[in-house]
């Protein structure tokens, strides 16, 4: 049946965005390859949903997703920041390559995901898409005023290997699943939505790595508010 192969085929269009979007991270675009890392993401978003929708999720399918999935919020975010990193003058043509230390983190969190049944309603680390949109709009969103501060270099070395703990991390996440539309059970993800949308407006690209580390900050609030 030929619907059998529609998830599949968005998957694959997923993986294709990614290694397009790395090709433009070599290349030093930075804009394009978070253009092509979004696109990724909504096919992510997408083939699951039409699985569903269609009733044709197969394990072929669930492994693709996690292949392409790591090129596209693996392989593609570390080029950026390896890019990024190679254009400032420090002496050391070595310490770029510590970016693709997050390919790694990130191919772990994809296993992690495939194997915990924990995380059918939320996340238990960060999503590697979360952390590609933080890494590519960073950098496409405020490059140009990070490039002229030397200390940049080793705080986004730091970052990166902070974001690298947060994706295997046992930190619970939210998802944005509405099993209702109340307001009750989904208070901090409304309160989330809606202040996304200021800092969208003010901050423009730069706001998506914003409102990335917003969603952090609200997830640990959240679970110390459970907790209590």
């Amino acid at each position: 049946m030929l619907k059998k192969h529609i998830p599949n085929t968005i998957t694959c269009l997923n993986l294709i965005s990614g290694c397009i979007a790395t090709y433009f991270a070599f290349q030093s675009d930075y804009t394009i390859a978070l253009l092509f890392i979004i696109i990724g993401a909504v096919f992510d978003f997408f083939d699951g949903l039409t699985a569903r929708l269609l009733h044709v999720s197969s394990p072929i399918g669930k492994e693709l997703d996690s292949l392409a999935d790591c090129i596209t919020f693996g392989f593609a975010p570390s080029a950026v920041l390896f890019d990024f990193l190679s254009s400032f003058h420090i002496h050391n043509i070595f310490i770029p390559f510590l970016a693709f230390i997050m390919v790694a983190f990130s191919a772990l969190r994809l296993a992690k995901f495939n194997l915990d049944e924990r995380q059918a309603l939320g996340f238990i680390g960060l999503p590697t898409p979360a952390n590609a949109l933080f890494w590519s709009a960073l950098i496409a969103g405020s490059g140009d005023d990070m490039a002229a501060v030397p200390l940049f270099y080793w705080l986004l070395l730091l970052g990166m290997f902070i974001s690298c703990y947060l994706l295997v991390s046992e930190i619970p996440m939210f998802a944005l699943k509405f099993k209702t539309w109340g307001w009750k059970g989904n208070d901090i993800k409304y309160i989330f939505l809606v202040t996304c949308i200021p800092i969208l407006l003010l901050l423009a690209i730069s706001g998506i790595s914003v409102i990335i580390a917003w969603y952090v900050i609200l997830s640990v609030l959240n679970n110390s508010h459970i907790k209590k």
